[in-house]
Order: structure tokens, then sequence, then C-alpha cells
């Protein structure tokens, strides 16, 4: 059954007051709310209200055991939602928070288990948006909340793509215009030693590694390359955010955009050669779009950002992903990455959002 979605505007660094009083309402009486993060749009929901926990799984169409992650706004919320939290966590934390890090701590009993997909463990973070912070402090409770658009499509940067996915599903909506970095946070599972990344995201793993004075873990699932078979953390066990469209990921080892673009012409030239009617699209980067102008009856070349400034990159892939559906793409060439800093965040969300990966 459809219902009325409220879309609440606001300025996303001086809310209004009057405006978050009605979403925080909402939250009060079980309900879901989507609202910006310096990541991503969330859904969010009381974590002590089971059922309305459960419309987010609902709403968005997500599997059950896959963990939502505790958004807060004070250390004392850290402490009502965790148990024997480490001293490692600690100095990350005073380094990091508000912002987008996400770190894996024991479970307080008090925190239900459908937040943390039948875990003992949680995912938690303070997010470093003021909206959010804001929306949080008013409600007086954690909220637990994933990104807010349905499950296995790209997350939501905008108030626009939210009301795309969920409008008629979800309660209200905060609009506070555009996210600030684009990919989601970071999640690290600072129980382990070493401590092991999960998901990479808004804060490199070098950034992380300098705090801790050693290195952290990478498994291949953390850089896109499988699957993990337990979901500890969102993003790691389901495919995601993936466009309708066939997205075709073209990588070299090493990094050599040059072979990259070659490749890329090779196959769009394959593919034209047997069909009229493929619609082909190519996602590059500004120092390479050039390239792509030699091609005949390519749909668009959408430009992703500068090699030189990979945030760029992360801000605009979610946009992009879901540009290319807007336009009619039904085949689209996206050039690999470096994986150093924030490139490794905009690598593992291209894989998981890739049909097939060509390696030259």
């Amino acid at each position: 059954m459809r219902i009325v979605t409220l879309i609440l505007r606001t300025d996303p660094l001086n809310p209004s007051r009057e405006i978050l009083i009605q979403a925080v309402r909402i939250l009060l009486n079980k309900g879901i709310v989507a609202f910006p993060t310096e990541t991503v749009y969330g859904l969010g929901a009381v974590i002590y209200y089971e059922d309305a926990v459960e419309k987010i799984f609902k709403a968005k169409m997500r599997p059950p055991d896959n963990p939502l992650i505790i958004h807060i706004s004070t250390l004392d919320m850290l402490e009502e939602v965790a148990l024997n939290i480490p001293e490692d966590a600690y100095r990350l934390i005073n380094r990091f928070w508000p912002g987008p890090l996400t770190l894996i701590l024991p479970r307080n009993p008090r925190v239900p288990k459908i937040v943390t997909g039948g875990l003992d463990t949680i995912a938690v973070r303070m997010p470093g948006h003021p909206t959010a912070l804001e929306l949080i402090n008013m409600v007086g409770y954690p909220i637990a909340a994933p990104s807010a658009n349905l499950s296995g499509r790209p997350s939501p940067v905008m108030a626009e793509h939210v009301i795309r996915d969920l409008m008629g599903r979800i309660d209200a909506v905060i609009d506070a215009g555009e996210t600030f970095f684009g990919v989601e946070s970071t999640v690290v599972n600072i129980l382990e030693e070493p401590p092991t990344l999960l998901r990479p995201g808004a804060y490199p793993v070098e950034e992380i590694e300098k705090v801790l004075g050693r290195k952290i873990a990478i498994p291949d699932f953390a850089r896109g390359l499988k699957y993990s078979e337990v979901a500890l953390a969102p993003g790691i066990k389901y495919r995601h955010y993936s466009p309708e469209a066939k997205l075709i990921l073209v990588e070299s080892a090493a990094d050599d955009y040059s072979v990259i673009v070659n490749k890329i012409i090779e196959a769009v030239r394959d593919i034209y050669s047997v069909s009229t009617n493929s619609d082909v699209c190519i996602v590059s980067s500004i120092e390479t779009s050039s390239y792509y102008r030699k091609l005949e009856k390519v749909k668009a070349v959408l430009i992703i950002g500068s090699r030189r400034n990979l945030y760029e990159v992360a801000k605009n892939l979610f946009k992009i992903l879901r540009d290319v559906d807007n336009i009619g793409c039904k085949i689209v060439f996206v050039e690999g990455f470096p994986e150093t800093g924030i490139g490794l965040a905009v690598m593992n969300r291209l894989r998981k959002a890739s049909s097939s990966i060509i390696h030259v």
C-alpha cells in the first residue's frame, strides 16, 4: 500500500528546527524518514522501535541479514549501544568523528538484533552533517539507517534519487541538497587483529592506518573482487550500486589509461559492427574524454571527473550510475581508476555495480 511521502526542504548547514520537528514526530511515532548525511542519504528509524526498523527493510526490499549502521550524535549514545569499546576505537573516534568512519563494536544487548542482522556486533558512526546531527539530537535516540534507495540500486546523493526510488514507500524525505562526499562511510572491524577493512569509503584506509600505527587487512571483498559469506557490515555480501544498464568495467593492472581507452574503443566498435541498436555509452575521465570523439554512434560520453582528483570521481560516481539509465544507455563502458586513497572506494563500487570486467 502506498503512503503519502512528505518532502521537507531545509538548508544543509543551518537546518530549520521547524522542518526537523516534523521529521522527529514521524520518527518518534515509529515512522521512517530519509535524511542527508555527508556521504549519501540514509533511511532512518529509531533503533529501539523494531516495527519501524522492519519498515526500512520492507521499503528498500533489503535482505534481513544485511545489518544497518547505527547513527549517533554523542559519545553517550555510543556507550548506550556498544560494550567493551577498545582503545583503538577511541583513537579513531577522536580523529575521525563526526565523519564518514563506521566501526564494528560489540553490541549492547539493548540493541535489537533486527538492527544488526542477527549479529552480536554493531556498525556505528557519528555522521559529519549538520542536518543529520541535529536530527539525531532532537530525536534523543540513536537512529538505524542504511542508504535510502531500493536495494541493489546506486546509492542516493540527492533527495530526488530518494524520491525516485522510495516515493510512496516511506513517510518523509528531508531534502538538504547534495551530499558532500558521494560515497558511503569507510567500515573497519576494530575487533580483529589486525583491524580489517570491511568496506572502503570516504576516509582512505591509509589515513586510518596512520592513526593506528599499523596496517589494516584488506580482504578481496573489500576491493569488490568477491562477496563475503557473512554480512558483518553493509555492502559486503550482496550486489550493490547497479544501474539497469549493463555496466562493463575496463581495468588495467598498470593503471595505464591509454590501454584502457584503446580497449574501450575496440570493444565499442566490435559491438556496433554486429548491432545498430545497442545504445552504448562511455563513462570517462576528463583527461580521456576527447579520445572517444572518433567513435560513431555512441549515445553519450559522461565525464565522471579528473584522474588527478579521485575525490571528484567518487562524488560524481552514483550520480553518473543513475544518469546512464536516465538517458537510456543499454551498455556502459566505464574506465577503471587507481586503487590509492579514495580510489579504492571508487573501484569497490564499480566492481560491485558491474555486469562484467575486462582486464587489459
